[in-house]
């Protein structure tokens, strides 16, 4: 199987012709592309198998797939599969970058296998078409059954596209000056204005840089004490997050976590970064939507008792302290999903089927009029 160093840089083969109807056009028929599969799933190897070699044999295209995926046992005691499996091109995560080698990206899987997606691609993304072969299916609106037809269709450029916004995030070390000193006031950090002090423009480390498309999630970790963090917005202090814990979504992932926690649920296309609280220790503090672009800062307060822990759409858990910052804002490089009808109608699918949202037995129609209490003879 040949190696990713050995494959061409690509260059923009697609855009976007009308902005409002948000249509996929290829300046370039696509010719290198990425499957991903869930993984520990052997009801997948057979959809796999069969996308592959359609894939190569019928479409002529060069197939990317994760070292581990290639190198699963069941593929490699298949001899039908082998002259396939050979021409396959393999990448290790973390050690080979393949994020200028691929066309389009097709996945095979639950949710996950997006999110994974995005977390391959940290500048442009390519195009990502997802079927449903997992559990919940939010973010994979194509069914397998119909994969010839629908892959099809999107070769050609007859595709709608969603243009899901990420978060870029930042986590910075050392930044705030730990002096041991209180800030001057609460009033005056209410106010609007950061302490004097309190911030060291020059100081700090960027020890993390990512692209997030679900969410960023700060929570108190294995203490039992109420997290207590500070949120700041374009460097004005907001409010002070006393509770679990508090999530910064996408729209995208307003329908995940955030939701869980009481969000409201926001459609891909809304410029919009959500802030959810995670079971606040206040009977009035509600999620709020800031504008797309904004800057977000989540520190420790000064008061807190303990540290808390961030993670990025599941993954790269790690630990805060005094001193470090979470810088986030809207990323430039949002990740183009390919829905399956459009993308008003495939959200509100979603919606329905997975979430089941506003379904309730409907109410029966009166026999007769006549008998209803609040008509007058």
């Amino acid at each position: 199987m040949p190696a990713v160093s050995h494959t061409k840089k690509r260059k923009d083969k697609w855009h976007i012709q009308d902005p409002v109807s948000q249509r996929l056009t290829w300046n370039k028929a696509p010719v290198n592309v990425l499957v991903i599969r869930k993984i520990r799933d052997e009801s997948l190897v057979e959809p796999f198998k069969e996308l592959c070699r359609f894939l190569v044999e019928e479409k002529q295209m060069m197939v990317y797939v994760e070292r581990r995926v290639a190198d699963d046992a069941t593929l490699s005691k298949d001899e039908a599969f082998g002259s396939i499996r050979n021409q396959l091109c393999t990448f290790r995560e973390g050690y080979d970058d393949i994020s200028d080698c691929i066309d389009l990206i097709i996945c095979l899987g639950g949710d996950g296998t997006l999110l994974y997606a995005s977390s391959l691609f940290q500048g442009s993304v390519p195009p990502v078409m997802a079927f449903h072969l997992g559990s919940l299916g939010f973010l994979t609106p194509f069914k397998f059954e119909s994969y010839r037809t629908e892959v099809a269709k999107v070769l050609e450029g007859n595709a709608a596209i969603t243009l899901r916004s990420r978060l870029k995030v930042k986590v910075v070390k050392d930044m705030l000056q730990r002096t041991g000193q209180q800030p001057e006031s609460r009033e005056m950090e209410h106010n609007g204005l950061l302490p004097h002090g309190h911030t060291n423009s020059e100081a700090g480390k960027v020890t993390l840089q990512l692209q997030v498309l679900n969410e960023v999630v700060v929570d108190r970790g294995p203490s039992s004490y109420l997290s207590n963090v500070d949120l700041y917005l374009d460097g004005r202090l907001i409010t002070s997050v006393q509770g679990d814990g508090v999530i910064v979504s996408t729209p995208t992932g307003s329908t995940a976590y955030a939701a869980a926690a009481g969000a409201s649920m926001i459609h891909p296309n809304v410029p919009a970064i959500m802030v959810t609280p995670i079971c606040p220790h206040s009977l009035s503090f509600r999620p709020i939507v800031v504008p797309a672009g904004v800057e977000l800062m989540i520190t420790l307060s000064p008061e807190a008792r303990n540290n808390v822990w961030v993670s990025f759409d599941g993954r790269r858990r790690q630990e805060i302290q005094h001193g470090d910052c979470i810088k986030i804002t809207t990323s430039c490089y949002p990740v183009p999903s390919i829905c399956c009808h459009d993308l008003v109608y495939d959200w509100f699918e979603s919606l329905a089927q997975c979430l089941h949202w506003n379904v309730r037995k409907r109410q029966a129609r009166l026999a007769d009029v006549s008998d209803s209490s609040d008509t007058e003879n």
